[in-house]
């Protein structure tokens, strides 16, 4: 079963209802991939959940995905660095979680999928590999 990454960018759209191609090939793929996540898209897709009851039922099934393995301190270099390769080259990413979310994916060697427009400029310059939906 294919390993996929999923960004908050998709979650997020997935609690509001809003239909991206990324949403819906979340909502249409479920059964055939295996979702993964990691500490960073966890907290930023928790922080922002206002209600008690919400939270735990989105905690729970959190918690009951793939979840990547890393060493943080190596993970938060290569984000760093990352991050820096790509000013040089131009391109300013705006949230800088979103180099570490790229490292989780790289490292682990699974794409991504995302509806933000930061991780498609990341893909052109580096080994992120993102899902074309």
């Amino acid at each position: 079963m294919k390993v996929v990454l999923v960004d908050t960018s998709v979650w997020i759209n997935v609690f509001k209802g809003i239909e991206t191609n990324s949403s819906v090939y979340l909502k249409n793929e479920n059964l055939n991939i295996s979702v993964a996540t990691c500490p960073v898209i966890v907290q930023e897709v928790l922080q922002g959940i206002v209600s008690d009851r919400d939270y735990t039922i989105i905690a729970n099934k959190l918690s009951n995905m793939n979840t990547l393995p890393a060493n943080a301190y190596n993970y938060a270099y290569a984000a760093a660095n990352l991050y820096r390769e790509l000013r040089k080259k131009g391109i300013t990413i705006r949230k800088p979680n979103d180099c570490l979310i790229a490292i989780y994916a790289i490292q682990n060697k699974i794409p991504l999928l995302h509806d933000d427009k930061d991780f498609t400029n990341i893909a052109a310059f580096s080994d992120l590999k993102v899902l074309n939906i």
